[in-house]
């Protein structure tokens, strides 16, 4: 029996033409070549029928068209073929464009990219209110810019400024978002999009296309303001901004044709890229952390079974069950318990929040209070859901409640003798069941927690900072760790939206071992007389978000500090621990520590500045070195990518892919050259590894 075509046509007593994306075998709607052809066909059969008005819909639950194939765009090596690729779509959504009867898109789920251009070729846009329904123009994210008419026909719908706007911010909108701002044309009740599809069409059949104004033309200096204002952003790193400014420029007074005509040539040159490349690339990996599972990780152990479905995640895909964990307590009210209270609660869980300190109870509190009250601001949650969960936290200076919990987080001090106590205490007043967890940065799990009853329940959730924009959760599996402890904790992180790199445990595991043995690493090279800012310079002009000493700065000195020490303990010999910070916390240079304070520098609030004049003092060889940033830079991804290598090596995580992922999630590794392992497979002049 074969199968349903991804897409169907249909006419229903009244005249009006249905054309259905329902791809059988996937679980999202991807323009793919057999979406494609089947869309053509649709249309060929709705051109003969000739139907009073055309209604473009879809028959996914979650997703309206999710765009185009991106490993088919990723495997372009030919700016021609690429370009070709790009007039294929627009002959094909051209047939939307003209089609004789109105054509109307009822939008329910994600409308991305290649999806939304399909949309801009109807006539008319209805979107659902549904959380679930997104919608806009990413590729720029991706390296690459909309390349089936998405750039230029948004322009000629909302002008060029606000298109611009949005094809460079790269982010998918809500539905009253994308109304507001012209992207749509009405939001409906999702459950009544079919019925409101077809009222609208009715209305349009017998008028004919809606009649749209003009949009307002952009001030003079806009394109040369935004080009300016776009290379200062990128450092000249990222080809496609600078290509969509130039697609809207050049294209603002041309007809049709030749404005798509231009698309295609900016698209072919752009997409076979390198930048581009490796943004697909990171976009992968991505995807793939979110789907992670626990497959080879238990294999060998005789309590190994294939994870079940997790209802909570998409169909499809290898799970974990579900993670049955309602009430967390959480040990520790500093800046990362707080935070992962505020997230815990936010995603419906009841929180008990313990500090021994009064005073840190309270301010715990405080701080989470304002963590909701900014997530309201930014239009992140309601008022009325902010308050819901916010009553969820309970904080205490004993232990009441924590014999109810399923799950406890210890969030203390870097102290493993401090922790192990900790988890000696708790496996007194916890169930047997709760699971035991540390949000430790840098200490082997099993020194933290093998010595409680029933260690199998241990394992480390390493957060990272802050928790409610970071997507990244390192899992840390120790050798006691059971698979129904992973299965339960995997399918926990991912219900809290964020996204899981598995390690094995071992000192730093993957992100803080990386990180910080090139953090080191720099400050030797500070050490030895390269100035503050040609570091720092060098190493932002690779990408990087900031630079070296400001990241210690930003992590705190003191913190950077104790790290340094723990890397040294677990590797003597190979870690050549620098002194500058403890020189630097000897004079009570901590960093920037709630937007003042001083360290490599100056901070009053935003402002910041060079403290060379007194740092330098404290260098133990402050004779100026003068080192070519290539030369800098070189030096330091060297270090990085030798010690992500031996990670690999020594099996604390199983592919490189997972340090791609959790180097540009959990350290701001530039997206745009893909992921450090993707980054070093392009120097092969790099010396390999000593092995281990």
């Amino acid at each position: 029996m074969n199968a349903a075509p991804p897409v169907t046509f249909s006419i229903d007593a009244d005249g009006i033409g249905w054309i259905t994306f329902d791809d059988p075998a996937g679980r999202v709607n991807i323009l793919n070549a057999a979406t494609l052809a089947a869309l053509a066909r649709a249309l060929d059969t709705a051109t003969h029928v000739r139907p009073k008005a055309l209604v473009v819909l879809s028959g996914k639950e979650n997703t309206f068209l999710a765009g185009a194939d991106l490993k088919q765009v990723a495997a372009f090596d030919d700016a021609t073929d690429a370009a070709e690729f790009s007039r294929a779509g627009h002959k094909l959504f051209g047939r939307l464009a003209d089609f004789p009867a109105p054509v109307l898109c009822a939008i329910h789920g994600a409308c991305a990219g290649g999806g939304y251009e399909l949309a801009l070729a109807c006539h008319w846009r209805i979107a659902s209110d549904a959380p679930v329904t997104r919608i806009g123009l990413p590729e720029t994210a991706l390296g690459t810019i909309p390349g089936w008419g998405g750039g230029v026909r948004l322009a000629r719908l909302i002008g060029s400024q606000p298109a611009l706007e949005h094809i460079l911010a790269a982010q998918l909108l809500s539905a009253r978002d994308a109304l507001r701002d012209g992207l749509v044309d009405q939001v409906v009740p999702a459950a009544d999009l079919t019925q409101r599809a077809k009222a609208i069409a009715l209305k349009f059949a017998p008028v004919g296309q809606p009649v749209r104004l003009a949009p307002t033309p952009p001030p003079k200096t806009f394109f040369a303001d935004l080009r300016a204002q776009t290379l200062a952003k990128t450092r000249g790193r990222l080809p496609a901004p600078l290509a969509a400014i130039d697609l809207a420029e050049q294209t603002s007074d041309f007809a049709l044709p030749a404005a798509l005509e231009i698309e295609a040539q900016l698209f072919g040159d752009v997409t076979i890229g390198a930048v581009c490349k490796n943004l697909l690339h990171a976009f992968s990996v991505r995807e793939a952390a979110r789907k992670q599972t626990l497959a080879g990780w238990f294999e060998s152990k005789a309590d190994f079974s294939p994870p079940a479905n997790d209802p909570a995640v998409p169909e499809g895909e290898l799970k974990p069950a579900r993670s049955h964990i309602v009430r967390v307590g959480v040990v520790g009210a500093g800046v990362m318990g707080s935070g992962i209270a505020h997230w815990l609660a936010t995603h419906g869980h009841e929180v008990i929040l313990h500090d021994a300190q009064p005073d840190a109870v309270l301010h715990g509190f405080r701080v989470i209070r304002g963590l909701f009250d900014d997530a309201v601001k930014r239009g992140k949650q309601t008022a009325a859901d902010a308050d819901t969960a916010f009553a969820q936290i309970k904080v205490t200076t004993d232990w009441d409640g924590f014999s109810l919990c399923d799950l406890v987080i210890e969030a203390i001090i870097e102290n493993a003798a401090a922790k192990q106590k900790l988890f000696s205490d708790l496996a007194r007043v916890v169930r047997p069941d709760a699971l035991l967890a540390s949000n430790t940065s840098a200490l082997p799990i099993e020194e933290i927690g093998g010595h409680v009853p029933n260690p199998t329940r241990t394992l480390g959730l390493h957060f990272f900072n802050p928790v409610s924009r970071m997507s990244l959760v390192e899992i840390v599996l120790n050798e006691d760790t059971s698979l129904a402890t992973a299965e339960r904790a995997l399918a926990l992180v991912k219900s809290l939206g964020k996204t899981p790199v598995i390690c094995r445990s071992s000192p730093g595991f993957l992100v803080t071992r990386v990180l910080f043995f090139y953090l080191n690493e720099a400050v030797r090279l500070w050490e030895d007389g390269v100035p503050t800012e040609a570091l720092d310079v060098a190493l932002r002009d690779f990408g990087w978000p900031m630079g070296p000493l400001r990241l210690i700065d930003e992590v705190g000195v003191d913190v950077t500090d104790f790290i340094f020490g723990e890397m040294a303990h677990y590797f003597p010999g190979r870690f050549a621990r620098s002194t500058a910070c403890a020189r630097l916390l000897a004079s009570n240079l901590r960093g920037r520590k709630n937007g003042t304070g001083s360290g490599f520098y100056h901070y009053e609030g935003r402002a910041e500045s060079n403290n060379d004049a007194t740092t330098r003092a404290l260098a133990p060889a402050p004779v100026p070195s003068h080192r070519a940033p290539a030369e800098i830079t070189a030096h330091l991804m060297a270090v990085m990518i030798d010690e992500a290598r031996r990670c690999l090596a020594e099996g604390v995580v199983r592919s490189a892919d997972d340090i791609d992922f959790a180097l540009l999630s959990g350290a701001g590794f530039p997206a745009f050259r893909g992921g450090l392992m993707r980054y070093a497979e392009q120097l092969p002049q790099l010396t390999p590894m000593i092995p281990v």
